[in-house]
């Protein structure tokens, strides 16, 4: 089974670089992230016409979840990560086949102040309270998408640059690191140690070019599915793309 995970900053802007991925790259499951759209904006003729079917969490103008899939029998289970009845931001949809769950999210970003920084703590509280769930009731699952944390030194091309941003300030990264002490496994980095290796580059002075990146996007795996990881990889590919997003696919093979 191949998954992938993009941020695609805009699925309606990006719909061209979209087909193109899926016809190359046809994966089972794709994670989208900031779509950008309401639930009836979505091109759902267009992906349909790929071969998938897309169980979309919109939101207008901006945040927005969507799981494309080739299996008919995928369904959704939640679109709202419990914890925060006020919470009204489309940032995680949970869908499950043949007794998996696969988790999309788009994490917030958590820059712009302390109540926003707040909501992002809290909002990976409730994450961590998921997925303990889960793992109490034995549930498999495989968590991706755009973290908006950035791990290590070696995720980041300049961590002095980095070092009060909401992605990269202690209490993320230990927020973070508490979901992989659940049992967690990141599996992008259980195939690749090397540094240097980004998921996002910002369209502001040349990053790309320069390859001056972040690894911000991710794939966590449950303990059960960890046993089945063949490989993790990041496809740079789209983002040197016309019209690209500031993001690239992440993909993850697991023997299912």
């Amino acid at each position: 089974m191949k998954i992938a995970s993009w941020n695609i900053n805009s699925v309606r802007a990006r719909i061209d670089n979209l087909k193109e991925w899926l016809d190359e790259n046809e994966p089972d499951i794709l994670f989208l992230q900031e779509i950008k759209c309401q639930d009836d904006q979505f091109p759902y003729d267009d992906i349909k016409a790929m071969g998938y079917t897309a169980h979309v969490k919109g939101q207008k103008a901006y945040n927005g979840v969507a799981t494309l899939t080739r299996f008919d029998d995928l369904t959704v289970s939640s679109d709202m990560l419990d914890g925060d009845s006020e919470d009204d931001h489309a940032r995680f949809i949970e869908c499950e086949y043949k007794g998996v769950r696969f988790i999309n999210i788009y994490l917030p970003n958590g820059n712009g102040g302390d109540e926003k920084f707040a909501f992002k703590m809290g909002w990976m509280d409730r994450l961590y309270d998921h997925l303990k769930s889960h793992l109490a009731n034995e549930q498999p699952f495989v968590l991706g998408g755009d973290f908006n944390v950035i791990p290590q030194n070696e995720d980041c091309y300049s961590p002095a640059a980095w070092r009060d941003d909401a992605l990269f300030v202690q209490p993320t990264r230990h927020q973070y690191y508490r979901l992989l002490n659940l049992g967690l496994v990141d599996a992008f980095r259980h195939f690749n140690t090397d540094p240097g290796q980004y998921t996002f580059w910002d369209y502001q002075a040349g990053r790309w070019p320069k390859d001056e990146g972040i690894r911000i996007d991710h794939f966590l795996t449950s303990p059960e599915m960890s046993d089945k990881l063949k490989n993790c990889l990041i496809d740079k590919t789209p983002r040197g793309k016309e019209k690209a997003s500031d993001h690239t696919p992440i993909v993850l093979e697991l023997d299912l």
